[in-house]
C-alpha cells in the first residue's frame, strides 16, 4: 500500500499526538515534562486534523471533514483555556461555537436519516457513534455559551474545560488510528516490514478497542478528580504557560 506525502503528516501527526498526550496524561500536572509532552501534543494533534479535513476534501470523503474541524476546535480551546487567565473570553469564542453546533446538528440529522432508511452505520460507522459524537458536540457548543455568558471559566472549572478536551481530542486520534481503514497499526507496520514480524492476534481488534476507550475512561477520572474532590480546590492554571497548573495543598 502507497502512502501519499500528505497521508504520511497526517498519520505521523496522530502517531506523535498518541505518544505525547499519553505522556502529558501520565506526567504530574504542571511539571516541565507534562508542559513540553502538552505543547507536543497540541501542534501534532492541530496538525493531524488539518490534514485530515484537506485530505477528506480533495478525497471527497465528506464524513470525515466534520471530524478533522472538530479535532482541531477541540485541542485549540483546550490550548486557549490553558493560556488564558481567569474569566478572560474572546469575540471569536463566538465563531469557535460555531463548529461543535454544526458538527452536532449535522451529525444528529444524518443519524435520524440513518435509521429512517432501515440502515445501522453509514461508511462503517455506527448511527450510535453518531449520535454520541452529535451529543458532545452539542454539549461542547453549550459550554462555549454558558461560558461567554458568565464571562468566562474559572479556577477548577477552567482545568476541567482544559483535560475533557485535551481527552476527548485524543480519543478521536486513538480512533481514527485503531479503527481507520488505511491506516491501522498492523497495516502501517506491514508497508515499513515489520507486521510480517508480529502476530496478527497481538494488534487484534480487542486491543485495539481497549486502547481506544481508554482516553476516556481517563477523562471521566480527571473530571471527578478536579471537580468531585479536594485535589484540585482553590487551584488555576497559570496563564501564558500552556497546560499549567498551580500546585497547591489541599485544605485540611
Amino acid at each position: 500500500m502507497s502512502y501519499s506525502p500528505t497521508l504520511i503528516v497526517h498519520i505521523l501527526g496522530g502517531v506523535v499526538g498518541l505518544v505525547s498526550g499519553t505522556a502529558a496524561l501520565a506526567f504530574r500536572k504542571g511539571s516541565r515534562r507534562h508542559v513540553l509532552a502538552g505543547r507536543i501534543f497540541v501542534a501534532s494533534m492541530l496538525t493531524m486534523g488539518a490534514f485530515a479535513a484537506y485530505l477528506a476534501i480533495v478525497r471527497n470523503q465528506t464524513n470525515n471533514i466534520g471530524g478533522g474541524i472538530l479535532t482541531v476546535y477541540l485541542v485549540g480551546t483546550a490550548w486557549l483555556t490553558a493560556r488564558r487567565k481567569d474569566g478572560e473570553t474572546s469575540r471569536l469564542d463566538w465563531v469557535w461555537l460555531l463548529i461543535p453546533l454544526a458538527n452536532g446538528i449535522l451529525l444528529w440529522m444524518t443519524g435520524v436519516r440513518v435509521l429512517r432508511s432501515g440502515h445501522s452505520s453509514l461508511g462503517g460507522v455506527p448511527v450510535g457513534m453518531m449520535f454520541f459524537l452529535g451529543s458532545v458536540c452539542l454539549l461542547a457548543a453549550a459550554g462555549d455559551v454558558r461560558m461567554l455568558v458568565r464571562g468566562g471559566v474559572f479556577g477548577a472549572k477552567r482545568i476541567a474545560r482544559h483535560l475533557w478536551r485535551m481527552c476527548f481530542g485524543l480519543f478521536i486520534a486513538a480512533g481514527s488510528f485503531f479503527f481507520g481503514g488505511s491506516n491501522r497499526p498492523l497495516r502501517l507496520l506491514s508497508t515499513v516490514g515489520i507486521g510480517k514480524y508480529l502476530s496478527p492476534a497481538i494488534l487484534g481488534t480487542t486491543l485495539y478497542l481497549i486502547l481506544t476507550i481508554l482516553p476516556l475512561v481517563l477523562l471521566v477520572f480527571w473530571l471527578v478528580r478536579v471537580r468531585f474532590t479536594k485535589a484540585y480546590n482553590g487551584k488555576s492554571m497559570i496563564s501564558r504557560r500552556p497546560a499549567r497548573f498551580v500546585e497547591q495543598k489541599p485544605a485540611p
